[in-house]
């Protein structure tokens, strides 16, 4: 799920402190470039805590805040998807049957199991 939400850019002592109204969330960066990635990173990170806890991600507001003399705003393109295939590296288990022969011959063969069902699911969610 692609979004995009607004900051606001301050200039600070060579840097740029980012502000996410919407989330209630700040971070830096050290130059407007690195604040927009920064920023990016910290909406992404947050979504994905947000989702982890069974909440639903805030929609983002439709129009740029007001901003102080000085002070820049700018919409983030985020994508809350990618950021998690690309950055969710916690690993569940899950058991699973099969048939006794199948088993058999891919222990015989040194197939990893986990490594199959996750190229798998890969495969079947269109993911690859």
């Amino acid at each position: 799920m692609k979004s995009a939400y607004p900051i606001i850019l301050t200039p600070d002592q060579g840097m740029y402190l980012v502000s996410v109204p919407d989330l209630h969330i700040n971070t830096e960066g050290t130059s407007i470039e690195n604040a927009i990635e920064m920023a990016a990173d910290a909406i992404s990170l947050w979504g994905m805590s947000v989702e982890d806890a069974g909440k639903p991600i805030p929609a983002p507001s439709s129009e740029l805040p007001k901003c102080a003399d000085g002070e820049l705003s700018t919409f983030v393109l985020v994508d809350f998807e990618a950021y998690r295939r690309a950055n969710d590296m916690r690993t569940v288990r899950k058991n699973v049957t099969i048939k006794g022969y199948l088993n058999d011959m891919a222990e015989k063969a040194g197939i990893n199991f986990s490594a199959v069902l996750q190229e798998g699911l890969k495969r079947e969610l269109n993911l690859q």
